[in-house]
């Protein structure tokens, strides 16, 4: 009887299943007959044109600008029901059941979370050149799911992200946002970060659309620069990105790029964006970035964002509906720009996956944080093996300077994040825009105490030297922390450390000669005291967990993997341009020429000028030991594929990157071509296949609009470094058009 009565039970059971599994489907097919477009079996971009031929024009206007839905609106300005107070706002069109676009800048993280929404917080990232320097697609892709899951259980569906401007000006107060000087590994890493966001089906743009090289007079200097070096530098590295992570948006930046405003230039958004790498996002405009409504409609401009409070007026609502009227404007341009906004919020799974509040787990998110710092910090000196320290063995550390007994330092302007806990060290000037100076309340001296429980670990704050040098003289090694804090929309106006910071690390120095020092900087700093100290690792601005990462890298924990994504000048002179006008006050300049250097950023720009910089991009130091076997190079067609073997020959387990190089027929510079990075426990060697990216082995041919291979004999080299470099491999190619 029990047996027949299960029995019946599941029969019963099973047939309520059925019937639930057929009232589901019944229920999706009456939404997809009612609403077509909600069909995920349809492309894209089906649905989007499905959704399109549903939209009255008022419906359609109101998807071409958002609102600006921070708190610090004037009383004129009314902020936008329905937003979270964030940088952009587009309300829900319910009748259709288009959900909101709620945006919040980010790239290091959700950003502006406290000064947005007071109390509220996110886990913050490392700066762009530490993911950068990690040179491993995983752990930028890594850091971008992180961001982007936390963004969509804060409500956002939209990030502000992807900074892929090159490093042509060291000096450039939002470096630290971004990639590094090489198009190939700017583009690559960040690609995989915006595709990281963008699988938490949320919007990541790919920014700044384009030449924003440097933040002094960028909302009206016009950059010069020729359309070959343009597309074989800045261009390649936005196309590669592009390629790599398909982000749903573009934001076109402020300055003019050959006369022309970015967010109104028919030959960056039209003709280089849309027709030539046949994009199928949408370009919204940086906050403030537009200028007119007809000329930047036709040039390729799909979105203004927040201009009732960034612009002169809201271009792409009355004015643009006056240009449509007139004929300045055809209404097929109004549904393509309407059609790829849809198409985008289709292509990440806005609709199917809606943000909204949902449970965030902030002790994974800040692992991902002090990971990805621990394999992109850069061991730039290791005098006598300083490092690791044996803190089993060491019985006092001065740790000194940078208020590393609070936390670490970030970097000032829209990017940044309030991570929980707030600021460790409020009130340091300037406290309102671009700051407040914001330092993440993850102390390095804590971590250092934790790591070395035995040992005696004191703290100078640095402001007195003389006493700093007195506790590193009783000590057996010192620590010294050093920074320097930039920030959106200013740039430095040298290389130099501030605050006496040069004398502080000098001092310390003599007085113990085991001085380490730690960098928390944008970008290159000079460093007249290199030869005086042990060692110096740069972490740039840690992020998240970043004290107990640096704690985990001074004891060997970890072991240094980072390699420069930046080439690091000895000083000014050594760069295409001394003078920064405008940076330290002046007349602003009117423009800014980028043909001196060309194409040639960086390290290309050194090698072809014969100029040693004091680190080469690609350096970093570890550990342990490595050896590369000889370069293999193996050509089909003209695709080519480098196989070197590289092995761990030292005692401890750590990761090298092998770099390949290609020399083009008459080049003065090598370009990087191909690179992986490989984890390998002492003894252990792998054979490691790069294949070369083929456009690095062409020129952009304005003739023939398009990449070509000259042909000849191509110079491939692998090694450590952009100057560390074993025995070349000469590969003759035929010409070829790409």
């Amino acid at each position: 009887m029990k047996s027949k009565a299960a029995a019946v039970r599941r029969a019963v059971l099973a047939g309520a299943i059925v019937m639930g599994l057929c009232m589901g489907a019944g229920t999706a097919t009456a939404q997809t007959l009612t609403r077509p477009w909600n069909d995920t079996t349809l492309s894209p971009d089906a649905r989007a044109k499905l959704l399109l031929a549903q939209l009255t024009q008022d419906e359609k206007f109101h998807l071409l600008h958002s609102y600006y839905a921070g708190p610090d609106r004037s009383p004129n300005t009314p902020f936008p029901k329905g937003a979270i107070s964030s940088a952009g706002y587009v309300a829900p069109i319910d009748r259709l059941g288009i959900p909101a676009l709620e945006e919040s800048d980010a790239g290091l993280g959700v950003a502006s979370s406290d000064r947005m929404r007071p109390g509220d917080h996110a886990t913050p990232l490392p700066a762009g050149p530490v993911t950068a320097a990690t040179w491993d697609p995983h752990v930028a892709y890594r850091g971008g799911a992180m961001i982007g899951s936390e963004a969509h259980s804060k409500g956002f569906n939209v990030l502000l992200a992807g900074g892929v401007n090159l490093t042509r000006e060291p000096r450039n107060g939002r470096n630290f946002e971004y990639a590094g000087e090489d198009p190939l590994l700017a583009g690559t890493i960040v690609g995989e970060a915006i595709k990281g966001i963008q699988d938490q089906h949320v919007i990541s743009t790919i920014k700044h659309f384009a030449l924003n090289d440097q933040e002094t007079a960028r909302t009206t200097i016009d950059v010069k620069i020729g359309e070959q070096a343009a597309r074989e530098s800045d261009l390649l590295a936005f196309e590669l990105a592009i390629e790599h992570g398909k982000p749903g948006s573009v934001m076109c930046s402020y300055n003019k790029v050959n006369g022309d405003w970015a967010c109104e230039n028919d030959y960056l958004m039209n003709q280089v964006l849309k027709r030539d790498w046949k994009y199928d996002g949408f370009v919204m405009s940086d906050w403030g970035g537009v200028h007119s409504s007809a000329k930047a409609a036709n040039a390729g401009l799909d979105q203004e964002s927040a201009g009732e409070v960034f612009d002169k007026e809201v271009y792409f609502d009355a004015p643009l509906r006056t240009a449509l009227a007139k004929g300045e404007v055809k209404q097929s341009r109004i549904d393509d720009m309407v059609e790829r906004i849809l198409r985008s919020m289709f292509a990440v799974g806005v609709f199917q996956y809606p943000a909204g509040k949902a449970p965030i787990d902030a002790q994974a998110n800040l692992k991902v944080a002090r990971e990805t710092l621990e394999s992109g910090a850069v061991l730039l000196r290791n005098e006598h093996d300083l490092l690791p320290l044996d803190l089993g063995k060491t019985q006092s550390i001065a740790v000194i300077g940078a208020h590393a007994d609070k936390g670490v330092l970030a970097g000032g302007g829209s990017s940044l994040v309030t991570a929980m806990g707030g600021n460790a060290v409020p009130g340091i000037a300037p406290t309102t825009w671009p700051g407040p100076v914001m330092y993440h309340p993850y102390a390095p001296l804590k971590a250092l105490r934790d790591a070395a429980p035995k040992a005696s670990v004191q703290f100078a704050e640095g402001n007195d030297v003389a006493a700093a040098a007195a506790l590193a003289a009783k000590s057996q090694v010192a620590v010294v922390f050093v920074q320097k804090w930039q920030a959106e929309s200013v740039d430095a106006a040298d290389l130099s450390l501030p605050d006496n910071q040069d004398a502080l690390v000098a001092a310390v120095a003599k007085a113990n000669p085991r001085t380490i020092v730690v960098l928390e900087n944008s970008g290159p700093v000079a460093m007249p005291w290199l030869d005086q100290v042990g060692a110096v690792l740069e972490t740039w601005y840690p992020g998240g967990d970043g004290g107990k990462a640096i704690a985990n890298l001074l004891s060997g924990k970890v072991n240094p993997s980072g390699r420069l994504p930046v080439s690091w000048p000895t000083d000014l002179s050594q760069l295409p341009r001394k003078d920064l006008p405008g940076a330290t006050g002046g007349t602003p300049p009117e423009s800014v020429d980028y043909a001196i250097e060309g194409a040639n950023v960086g390290y290309r720009w050194y090698q072809s000028k014969g100029i040693k910089p004091l680190f080469p991009f690609g350096f970093g130091l570890s550990y342990t030991q490595f050896q590369h076997g000889a370069l293999k190079v193996d050509a089909s067609g003209n695709q080519l594929k480098a196989t070197v073997e590289v092995t761990n020959a030292g005692s401890r387990a750590g990761a090298d990157v092998a770099q390949v190089y290609v020399r083009v027929p008459g080049a003065k510079s090598n370009r990087l071509a191909g690179y992986a990075k490989v984890f390998l426990k002492p003894g252990e060697h792998r054979t490691l296949s790069i294949p070369l990216e083929p456009r690095l082995l062409a020129d952009f041919d304005v003739s023939k609009h398009g990449w070509v291979i000259k042909g000849g004999q191509y110079t491939v080299t692998e090694g450590r470094s952009s100057e560390d470099l074993g025995t070349p491999v000469d590969v003759q190619l035929s010409a070829a058009k790409l």
